[in-house]
């Protein structure tokens, strides 16, 4: 329940504070006093958005809050899960700076936009002047028959496994595409794994053969220098190992007689003995080396797949040639894993269809049941309202595919004429009869949804006379389970509220700014009068606002 409405620098409000009470409250006031600015201000906390425009002060912020009490509307759930603070007392806050920022706040914390407007469809309903045009809605006709059958739940369900199902076709169709693709290119991943592996390939291969590949090129020049090292170290007459020995032999002499010959010895023999096995080495190695034509071809024919293989991959080394073998091997096994994948994606899907069609057969039953005896109520609501031959009938459609609302369709046909034909809605010319049709829905679904506001802001449109008394009297009975708020200009309905605020202009040395009251008995009866006779108040007016006050 609306509790208390701030609104500061606001199109014509300057400053106003406004407390509501509960049960049945009618807002009246001269056309272009501001009763519509304040519906405005008050969807701004509701989650619509705003701009600078809004701003009286250009220079200054705007700043709407709204006091509300939700004890008895089960909102904890939502607090929990939002990870708000619960408390009975909500406090919705708008803040609009002059450089446009907008900021809300749901009890001082700050949130996003679509948060605010959530909450704020579970704390107030309000019916605008346009609002009549949803009775051409499709979605507001289905709204209809699913609130009177008491579907929130069943419908929260469903729309829960309709996304699932839906983002589970998504996927489905993404693999497909992704298998798609990777079978265009499965026949050549695998002639590229094939000729990876038929090449088996090791790491540092390369390297090795490219260093055999250099040896086998120059075996002949290599032997013929080895050839030559090992005569001179011991087939010339005068070779190395025999000046080496010789030279021992005459440092050993020299040794006898003076310890530095000795010093010069011991490191001679130990050159000589390292110079002996350097020349058997030398021997061996020219005997090993030996040149092979048909080793050098391999090495080559070799080398060339190696190098070719680099160039059509457009890498070099054969460690990146292996990473990519492993990167074609991963590819195959992967689609092989998207085949699994796909199966076990349509064998959910399969399943999630058959729960859905279950609740899917639940909706259309409780909406089938539901259809007739709304037909008759509103049938009965709006002959009470001045249409004594009118015929409401709802009917029942299937759509040829489910959507999120299910696979049906209500269409909403009226008559307000005897020996008339039921129409669409859309087809009705009479904002008078729009009216009474759409209060007449209203009044009825409050018997079954739970809101702690609903707010007309001109329902009454075309209405006058008898017909308006009537409709008060709905909106007085509708009031005895919520909070009611009317924008009227019909005195026949500000009599029959509880409650009294009257709008009005006033004057300041600079600006005209818009206000608000409450009106107390007194003051109601003179504003009564003046909507009954206009600003001329006679007794006659003055009597007939008391009758109508009674």
């Amino acid at each position: 329940m609306l509790q208390q409405l701030t609104v500061e620098n606001y199109t014509l409000i300057q400053h106003l504070s406004i407390h509501f009470e509960h049960g049945f409250t009618v807002i009246t006031g001269e056309t272009g006093a501001g009763k519509s600015i304040l519906i405005g201000a008050l969807s701004l906390i509701l989650g619509q958005r705003a701009d600078t425009n809004v701003l009286l002060d250009k220079n200054k912020k705007c700043i709407i809050e709204g006091s509300f009490h939700g004890k008895d509307y089960a909102l904890q759930a939502f607090f929990s899960s939002n990870d708000l603070d619960y408390d009975e007392n909500i406090i919705l806050r708008r803040e609009i700076t002059p450089a446009g920022k907008s900021r809300a706040f749901i009890n001082d914390t700050p949130v996003n936009l679509n948060l605010v407007r959530e909450l704020g469809e579970k704390l107030v309903d309000i019916h605008s002047q346009h609002a009549i045009l949803a009775l051409n809605d499709p979605a507001f006709q289905l709204s209809i028959a699913d609130e009177y059958a008491g579907h929130n739940g069943l419908l929260k369900t469903y729309l829960a496994e309709y996304k699932k199902l839906q983002s589970l076709k998504n996927d489905l169709q993404q693999l497909q595409q992704e298998e798609m693709n990777a079978r265009k290119d499965q026949d050549y991943f695998n002639f590229l794994l094939t000729e990876l592996n038929n090449a088996r390939l090791q790491p540092d291969e390369k390297e090795d053969l490219e260093k055999e590949l250099e040896v086998q090129t120059h075996a002949e020049e290599i032997k013929t220098y080895l050839l030559q090292a090992k005569h001179l170290f011991d087939h010339e007459d005068a070779n190395l190992l025999t000046s080496m020995a010789e030279t021992v032999g005459l440092m050993r002499k020299v040794g006898a007689f003076h310890p530095e010959g000795e010093k010069l010895l011991q490191r001679l023999e130990s050159v000589w003995i390292e110079l002996k096995d350097i020349g058997q080495e030398i021997n061996r190695f020219e005997e090993a080396v030996f040149y092979d034509p048909e080793k050098l071809e391999q090495l080559n024919q070799r080398l060339s797949m190696i190098y070719q293989l680099e160039q059509k991959h457009h890498v070099d080394g054969i460690d990146s040639l292996l990473a990519i073998r492993n990167d074609l091997q991963e590819k195959l096994n992967n689609i092989v894993s998207l085949e699994d994948q796909i199966k076990q994606l349509k064998d959910n899907i399969s399943e999630k269809q058959k729960n859905l069609e279950k609740l899917n057969i639940n909706l259309s039953a409780g909406r089938q049941s539901a259809l007739e005896p709304i037909s008759d109520e509103l049938t009965g609501m709006v002959r009470q309202l001045g249409m004594p031959d009118a015929l409401v009938q709802l009917r029942l459609e299937k759509l040829k595919e489910p959507g999120p609302d299910g696979s049906d369709r209500v269409r909403l046909l009226f008559n307000a004429n005897k020996g008339g034909s039921l129409k669409e809605v859309s087809s009705i010319a009479s904002g008078g009869e729009l009216s009474r049709l759409m209060l007449s829905v209203k009044y009825l679904l409050s018997r079954k949804k739970k809101l702690p506001t609903l707010i007309f802001d001109e329902i009454d449109v075309g209405i006058s006379g008898e017909i308006a008394a009537k409709m008060g009297s709905m909106m007085l009975n509708m009031a005895k389970s919520m909070q009611l708020l009317t924008i009227t200009h019909l005195p026949q309905i500000a009599g029959k509220a509880a409650h009294h605020l009257q709008v009005y202009k006033q004057a300041g040395k600079a600006a005209t700014h818009s206000n608000i009251k409450p009106l107390v008995y007194e003051e109601r009866i003179m504003e009564i009068a003046k909507m009954l006779s206009g600003e001329s108040v006679s007794e006659i007016s003055i009597m007939k606002a008391k009758e109508l006050m009674e």
